[in-house]
């Protein structure tokens, strides 16, 4: 049985590097068989669905890569079934190059990236773009609560597959709320000691009265 993201990206070009570096009878035995890929299992859904950005890749007609950061808050980027993802896309900064690139080639790369556990999917994905006045239903299936900027279109992902990375280079970092939630028992722990010693102070100035 073959690998989905492999047989999507090991181009002859590339196995052709793989012969080179010595790697290619290792990913040779990916290859052949029918695709593994079934859709998105509980575990990509669940890492999906906790992440609060990602990374995008898009190519233009002339060949050229470009690269944006998606962020909101833990969920923005919705799994709608198991072979579809989507993610309501507000206005920014006017120069609409990922929707420019994908009106002419449809393919997206995406890294979602768990730096506190050194964790990072990547997904290869066909983009859909709907402009929000086109289908209010599912813009409302998109909607971020309490978030007040203007969606301008629905980004429908068409998941083609994915693969999990090596953890090996990737720098633990952590948000504001996982940092909270690292230290909460250390606050509460100082909390206690400074009650415990109130305490401690009180009955000695009793003692002295």
């Amino acid at each position: 049985m073959s690998h989905k993201f492999f047989d999507l990206t090991f181009t002859e070009s590339v196995k052709q590097a793989q012969e080179k570096y010595g790697s290619r009878r290792n990913y040779a035995r990916f290859e052949g068989g029918k695709p593994d890929f079934y859709g998105l299992m509980d575990g990509e859904r669940e890492f999906i669905e906790q992440r609060d950005g990602f990374y995008i890749a898009t190519v233009n007609n002339e060949g050229q890569p470009y690269i944006q950061f998606r962020g909101g808050p833990k969920g923005f980027l919705k799994v709608l079934d198991d072979k579809t993802l989507g993610y309501a896309d507000f206005r920014g900064n006017l120069q609409y190059i990922s929707v420019g690139n994908l009106g002419e080639n449809d393919k997206a790369a995406l890294f979602l990236m768990d730096y506190a556990n050194q964790r990072r999917l990547k997904i290869l994905a066909n983009v859909e773009v709907k402009d929000a006045k086109d289908d209010p239903e599912l813009i409302e299936k998109l909607t971020v609560p309490d978030y007040k900027a203007k969606i301008e279109r629905a980004m429908i992902l068409h998941v083609e597959a994915f693969d999990w990375n090596c953890p090996q280079h990737i720098t633990p970092r952590y948000t504001m709320d996982e940092i909270r939630q690292m230290v909460a028992p250390m606050n509460e722990h100082i909390a206690k000691l400074e009650k415990e010693i109130e305490n401690l102070k009180s009955k000695l100035i009793k003692k002295g009265e």
